[in-house]
């Protein structure tokens, strides 16, 4: 069995999301390190021009979105807990605030000049104003509203006083973790860890709850190079489908694009379409045909 491949950064909150998944469900896998911002000529090639970070591959599977590579880890592990689409309503409704408006509210209510000197440190003074002006323009095409940063502290703090009253058990949802813990603490981690925020002083059981989230580590990564990459997605072929799809559009060349923020949209011709995935098949000349994933929520899809 192929290890899963991760392309990703050390700041990235969603790569975060993911390396944790990775760690609770005790995987090998491989990690390519890629820029914090395009142009990124190895993603361009096996996702497209799809731009959010991370992106996860299996051979010559691509998944695009930390809901998908969820999904894939879950196969991969068995950890069934991780896939959002077999949770609870409740769950459900979690996931879908703590991954978009209160990320959101976390990364603004994290930038400030302790994390403009992080981002320096991490990658050199032109890259971080490089960066920032990549996220300003990437919110100009947003259709999230953005909140400023009093607003933004304020949802973080009552989605941690929320968090408090929950955490009766260990988790979130109970005695063991599922997506929910996963969506709820790269959030966390972005504002608490990176950005040194001192917040989880009053809420000694999220405290707690982020020390356990932390003890699952990240698995066993080892690095590769993108090319490394690329040849296992040359040498390999896309696994078969599960199941046939009635989706009237099979066949087709379509467009698919995220439908908040990084709406740059990838071209392919649909393999698979359901009320949880979509998955398109593409080639390009260093890797052959691939097939990517894309869950179905958050993102459109329209004929090409």
């Amino acid at each position: 069995m192929q290890e899963l491949v991760l392309y990703h950064y050390a700041m990235s909150p969603f790569s975060e999301k993911t390396r944790a998944m990775l760690g609770y469900a005790d995987l090998d896998w491989q990690s390519v390190t890629v820029r914090e911002m395009p142009p990124r000529p190895t993603l361009e090639a096996i996702a497209g021009g799809y731009r959010k970070i991370p992106v996860a591959q299996n051979g010559a599977d691509i998944f695009c979105d930390s809901r998908s590579i969820a999904v894939e880890i879950a196969r991969l592990s068995g950890r069934n807990e991780l896939i959002l689409e077999q949770q609870s309503a409740d769950v459900q409704a979690f996931v879908r605030e703590a991954d978009l408006s209160l990320f959101l509210a976390c990364v603004i209510a994290a930038s400030d000049g302790r994390m403009l000197k992080k981002l320096i440190k991490e990658t050199s003074l032109l890259n971080a104003f490089r960066f920032l002006k990549d996220r300003i323009n990437m919110g100009r095409k947003a259709r999230v509203k953005a909140v400023r940063g009093p607003e933004a502290k304020a949802l973080v703090l009552d989605h941690m006083a929320n968090m408090e009253s929950m955490l009766e058990q260990d988790f979130l949802f109970g005695d063991s973790p599922c997506i929910a813990d996963f969506s709820a603490y790269h959030g966390l981690w972005f504002v608490c860890d990176l950005a040194g925020k001192p917040w989880l002083r009053d809420y000694p059981r999220v405290r707690d709850w982020m020390t356990r989230m932390k003890a699952f580590g990240h698995g066993r990564p080892s690095d590769i190079t993108e090319d490394q990459a690329l040849d296992m997605a040359r040498n390999s072929i896309p696994r078969d489908l599960d199941n046939d799809s009635p989706h009237p559009l099979i066949g087709q060349t379509v467009v698919v694009a995220p439908d908040d923020y990084g709406r740059e949209p990838v071209q392919g011709v649909l393999v698979f379409g359901d009320d949880n995935a979509i998955i398109l098949a593409r080639e390009h000349p260093r890797t052959g045909v691939l097939h990517v994933h894309f869950p179905t929520q958050g993102f459109t899809m329209s004929p090409a």
